[in-house]
């Protein structure tokens, strides 16, 4: 007799079951799971534990959601529907390839989770938000005339995520400090001149960094770095002559 095929390994490919407590449903719990991804960190979900939080039992939540990999790829693909694309027919790609990656940044920050487990996340590419995302992404490259556009999404979203990565992972330390960005690094540069006092550019770039509003200075890297990709990524594209 034949063996019937396992599908692939993810929330997308299997089909959802109807819920048997109209309370208790696969919406319900990915919004509580984001929940306290967002308050907590990835280490602090549990299916136990979600499912006291829902005054539901484990098993409850497995009738709705097989696996935690499950769970974090449905997390992903929720709060990708909070990122923003402007349409393909903008006037200027570059305004509207920034905007799209700006967006993109700012879920991040608020889901300071999210970036470290695109990886990881199973296939959360799959999910219709992540791919509505990409396709809006994609129909900017082509439209400029992008001759490879696939590697120019590549190209901007690696960018996204290594610096949204690194974002979330300082915020995250100063947020256990209990001080806000600022008087952190007040607390931190003094220590840090003492540290770099026989070098030249870590001295002089913790000299300028002493009252500078922190958000503003982060948001000043990250539109640097994007600006200079961008640049590059414009000589990719055909002479028009």
């Amino acid at each position: 007799m034949a063996t019937k095929a396992n599908p692939a390994p993810s929330v997308w490919a299997r089909q959802q079951r109807e819920a048997e407590q109209p309370a208790l449903n696969r919406a319900a719990i990915v919004r509580e799971a984001i929940a306290v991804l967002d308050a907590d960190g990835i280490d602090a979900l549990s299916m136990r534990k979600l499912g006291a939080r829902l005054n539901a039992g484990a098993t409850s939540l497995y009738r709705h959601v097989a696996t935690k990999d499950e769970l974090m790829e449905l997390a992903v693909d929720e709060v990708f529907g909070e990122s923003t694309v402007p349409p393909a027919d903008s006037p200027d790609w570059r305004e509207a390839v920034a905007e799209a990656a700006e967006s993109f940044r700012a879920t991040a920050l608020r889901h300071p989770w999210l970036a470290s487990v695109l990886g990881q996340a199973g296939l959360a590419y799959l999910g219709p938000n992540l791919k509505a995302y990409s396709e809006r992404v994609a129909a900017l490259f082509v439209t400029a005339g992008f001759p490879e556009p696939e590697r120019a999404i590549e190209t901007v979203i690696t960018y996204v995520i290594g610096m949204s990565t690194t974002e979330t992972a300082w915020l995250t330390t100063v947020a256990r400090s209990g001080q806000t960005e600022a008087e952190f690094i007040e607390g931190l540069i003094p220590a840090a001149q003492e540290a770099a006092a026989d070098t030249e550019h870590l001295s002089a770039a913790y000299a300028a960094a002493i009252g500078v509003d922190p958000v503003a200075l982060r948001n000043e890297k990250f539109t640097y770095g994007l600006n200079v990709i961008l640049d590059g990524l414009a000589l990719r594209l055909p002479d028009p002559r």
